[in-house]
């Protein structure tokens, strides 16, 4: 290809925008509306069978919207009901998603109120631990009997079976002892596991013996702190052995034919089924000692459903009295909290047994002070104060069960029952953890009357405060009782000596003060937690409790201007002394602000302090700090950055993000929002400032362009620093700022060459091409309306921009650098229109400058005819098979470039773009349909004034078919 000479044509851009706008047409909706619901039409069809030749269908119609998901919500899925009645398979999938949906409605008697058991379950583990050695005892059994044949007489296989239960209980005995805790939980963990393998593979009977072997391990006490613990741990078993039965038992029910009905009655159980159920209750009954038989039959409580009607309203007195016969207190509670447990989940209407169990609990509740518990505790060297506490697990749930939607009449009973038994702050304590708050708060100074008149030697009075305060924090307690509810509890509180107990109590009693007082009572709170947790540096050993101090301030106190004013606020800070607690103390603090901090502010107050916990979240970052943990930094260092404005004082914005800088160097996104917030300072300035104090004003702008110019070259992202410089630029050149604007452009100009072939985009290394073509061509867009500078001559950073692009290496198998080309073509077409497409307000861009001087066009002409020749050598470079369709592409774009830039009347051009019509469908890689469409928009622009010569044109173009 020869070379073409350029030339552009004239633009009229207010008449081609006229031209553009879209025809205004009157819409006739009527009822239509795009939100309107779709009314659908059910069609109900009929086929006969398969062996008939026709069919016949009838439908018919529905205005009523029919869902066609809504039967699969319903349970009434045909193909899975088809499925179900032919495939066993599916018939077990059918029994067991009936299974759920059963266990969901037997338990939606006790709704989502009712804290259940799993919530407790890990506090409990948690809480009694201990070091000492522990041990369990595996009655193993003898092997006698083991190699009979099998024999089929159902009598001689239950005498069997009731054979290898004794020759469990009297077999041989392995003792292990010296177990850590964690060996325990493992071995415990292992006996779970292997109940569920015996169960698998069918034996029945080794199942048991596992539940028998757990269970009594309920009766040891050996390592009394630990007992809490122990039985969570062995009434998972339990409950697992207890489910097990029933399933079994349930899928007994079920033929091919039907399935139990959700609620069903023992009248729907087959006689299989029955006659198995009263296997594993005769089974139990044949265990001798107490306490297994008490617990593995209340594990299968809820399959008395499968007999009778009344079964389990039966059998819960019967298993309430059986507890009567264990001696140890702290057993007993446990047991019993175990059949409240049991209860509520598969009957929570009988509340009978649960008064009952509660009420003999309470006339055994001077067993715990008797001889034998306190030798007990002397033997193994446990004091009454650690003692005490080992019940609340166990009391707590059983107060609980028998609380839930109780009357207040069983209540305020229950309260006075607990009142008149001497030694009684145990009780006390269980009451206000299980009962409802409303209650305990409207009754709290009755109750703080009570704790005053405990006996503080077993149980200390902070605990009852303790409690006290988070039934408080739950419900408010009468108007006129809150201060001196605060000064009664406040004074048992600020006497304790010991840095643990005090700050257990005072974390709660904060939320109390916040709530119901003003700051100045919570800052003589926060004064007395900094008195008692200074010393000796106790703080360090409390971070989670001072933690949560600051978190209940903070969500009571929104107003920052208030919460900084609090003398003690910063001070109590000043003890997070550990940087990863302060850090996420400071952070906490961020989020509040951000998300409550309604308008912008400037108190000095609040600055200096968010300052100061910013800086402390910026100074924890090195080059271990991961980068989602750098982002949630910079963004809570950012939104407040966003909220802090001086109104029209812009020097003291200026100066304000100047101390950002120096502050938050660090982080980047920080950096970059600063750079952003100081362009629309300069940007707000000159727009509030217009006609005022110009010379002010212009000095002020040249100062926010010289910090944005001073702050980018600090950045690491080289992207990050092109776009800034070039969004810096046309701030400074909106503001008339114009060597700085230029100053800006080099500088990006210069940054182009240092672009690496790969990038990292969020942990990933991609190629940097596309990135660098989307920023040269805003970058262009801009120069349209940047004026030459009277010392560089004539497009001085287009041929700077050029040159660089020339040089950089692109990759071969990539068109970037063509592309790029191509959008120079378009700036250079548009520059040499008399009038450009946009200008900035008092900048004189090279319209004004030029005024159409031939000079200048001639010098840009010569150089669309320079970049041409590029794009038309890169063309050649692609008649290569596997290049075709680049090629191709590229000479439609280039063609297309032509046509709506350049000035077709000239016949090398014209010839030109002929050419690379041809060029585009040589090897038949060009798609048809756009080819079509664009000689139809050749031929409708023919059509326009000034337009003819397109007509010639579209004649010269033919279309190539594929044959």
């Amino acid at each position: 290809m020869a070379a073409f000479p350029w030339h552009s044509r004239n633009r009229n851009y207010k008449a081609e925008f006229a031209s553009c706008r879209l025809e205004a047409v009157p819409l006739e909706l009527g009822d239509y509306h795009p939100l309107k619901p779709i009314t659908v039409t059910e069609s109900k069809t009929k086929k006969v069978s398969r062996k008939g030749s026709t069919s016949s269908t009838s439908s018919s119609s529905s205005s009523s919207v029919v869902d066609p998901l809504s039967s699969v919500l319903d349970g009434t899925d045909p193909l899975s009901m088809f499925a179900a009645s032919a495939d066993p398979a599916a018939m077990a999938a059918a029994t067991d998603s009936a299974r759920k949906k059963r266990d969901r409605d037997d338990n939606s008697i006790v709704g989502s109120d009712f804290e259940p058991w799993a919530s407790k379950r890990g506090e409990i583990l948690a809480r009694y631990t201990t070091t000492e050695k522990l041990s369990i005892n595996l009655f193993m059994g003898s092997e006698k009997g083991k190699a009979g044949t099998a024999t089929s007489a159902m009598s001689e296989k239950v005498r069997t079976r009731l054979e290898e239960l004794d020759d469990f209980e009297e077999g041989s005995q392995k003792e292990l002892l010296n177990l850590t805790q964690q060996d325990y939980v493992n071995r415990i963990e292992e006996l779970n596991q292997s109940l569920k393998d015996a169960w698998a593979s069918d034996q029945k009977v080794k199942a048991l013996k596992i539940v028998i072997q757990c269970s009594k391990l309920l009766s040891d006490t050996s390592v009394i702190q630990f007992y809490p613990s122990k039985f969570v741990l062995i009434t998972d078993i339990l409950d697992t052995f207890g489910k097990l039965v029933y399933e079994r038992i349930f899928s007994m029910c079920v033929d091919n034919r039907s399935i139990l009905p959700d609620h069903f009655s023992p009248e729907n159980v087959n006689d299989t089924a029955k006659e198995t159920c009263l296997n594993w209750f005769f089974k139990i009954a044949s265990i001798r000692e107490l306490i297994p038989r008490f617990y593995v039959e209340a594990s299968i409580l809820k399959c008395n459903k499968f007999l009778s009607k009344t079964g389990i309203s039966e059998c819960l007195p019967r298993l309430t009295c059986m507890v009567r016969g264990i001696g140890d207190p702290l057993v007993s509670v446990y047991a019993r909290a175990y059949l409240c447990r049991v209860g509520m989940e598969v009957a929570p209407h009988l509340k009978e047994s649960l008064n009952k169990n509660f009420f003999d609990f309470l006339l055994t509740f001077k067993q715990i002070h008797g001889d034998t518990v306190q030798n007990q505790l002397v033997v193994q060297g446990v004091e009454l104060p650690s003692y005490l506490p080992l019940y609340s697990p166990a009391m707590d749930w059983i107060f609980q069960c028998i609380s839930y939607r109780a009357p207040e009449a069983l209540l305020t009973e229950m309260m006075e029952r607990c009142k008149k038994l001497g030694n009684n702050a145990l009780l006390l304590n269980s009451v206000m953890s299980a009962f409802r708050a409303e209650f305990i708060a409207t009754r709290s100074m009755d109750f703080i009357g009570m704790i005053k008149e405990c006996d503080e030697s077993g149980f200390p009075k902070h605990l009852l405060f303790r409690s006290l305060g988070l039934n408080l924090a739950l419900a408010d307690p009468p108007e006129g009782d809150r201060l001196q509810i605060l000064n009664e509890a406040w004074k048992v509180i600020t006497k304790l000596k010991n840095p643990q107990d005090y700050i257990n109590c005072a974390e709660v009693w904060v939320e109390y003060t916040c709530k119901h007082f003003t700051k100045r009572e919570v800052n003589t709170v926060l004064a007395d937690v900094i008195k008692h947790m200074t010393p000796d540096r106790a703080f360090e050993d409390s971070y989670p409790q001072l933690q949560s101090i600051i978190k209940k301030v903070i969500a009571h106190f929104h107003d920052f201007s208030v919460l900084f004013s609090v003398e003690k606020f910063l001070p109590f800070l000043d003890m997070f002394q550990k940087e990863s607690v302060r850090v996420e103390v400071c952070k906490c603090i961020m989020e509040v602000f951000i998300k409550h901090q309604q308008e912008p502010t400037k108190d000095p107050v609040i600055l200096n302090a968010l300052l100061h916990v910013c800086k402390t979240m910026h100074d924890s970052v090195n080059a271990l700090t991961l980068e989602d943990e750098k982002r949630m930094l910079a963004y809570l260092i950012n939104g407040f950055i966003k909220m802090v404005s001086f109104g029209r004082d812009f020097e003291q914005q200026l100066s304000f993000y100047v101390e950002a800088r120096s502050m938050f160097c660090n982080l980047e996104p920080v950096l970059v929002q600063l750079i952003h917030s100081v362009n629309r300072l300069a940007m707000e300035t000159r727009k509030v400032m217009k006609g005022n104090h110009s010379r002010k004003t212009a000095a002020f702008v040249r100062a926010c362009v010289a910090y944005c110019f001073i702050t980018i070259p600090s950045l690491v992202g080289i992207f990050t620093r092109l776009n800034l410089y070039l969004h810096s630029g046309q701030v400074a050149l909106a503001n008339q700022c114009l060597s700085q604007a230029d100053a800006f452009f080099k500088a990006a100009i210069s940054l182009v060459p240092e672009v690496p072939k790969m990038i990292n985009i969020d942990g990933k290394m991609r190629p940097s091409e596309s990135f660098l073509l989307e920023f040269l061509c805003n970058f262009f867009s801009t120069l349209l309306i940047v004026p030459d500078h009277p010392e560089h001559g004539v497009l001085f950073l287009v041929r700077e921009l050029l040159n660089v692009i020339q040089d950089y290496t692109w990759d071969d198998s990539s068109d970037d650098k063509i592309r790029i080309y191509t959008c120079v073509l378009h700036l250079l077409s548009a520059m040499s229109q008399e009038t450009y497409l946009y200008h900035i307000d008092k900048v004189d861009s090279n319209d004004s400058l030029y005024g159409g001087d031939s000079k200048f066009l001639a010098e840009n002409n010569k150089l669309c005819e320079t970049v041409m020749a590029q794009i038309l050598e890169h063309l050649k470079t692609l008649a290569k098979d596997e290049a075709l369709k680049r090629q191709s592409s590229l000479g439609l774009s280039f063609f297309n470039s032509i046509l709506a830039h350049g000035d077709l009347r000239n016949n090398r051009l014209n010839q030109l773009s002929v050419n690379l019509w041809h060029l585009a469908q040589r090897h038949g890689c060009a798609d048809t349909r756009t080819m079509v469409k664009t000689l139809e928009y050749i031929k409708k622009r023919s059509k326009q004034p000034d337009m003819g010569h397109l007509t010639e044109l579209a004649l010269r173009l033919p279309l190539q078919t594929r044959t």
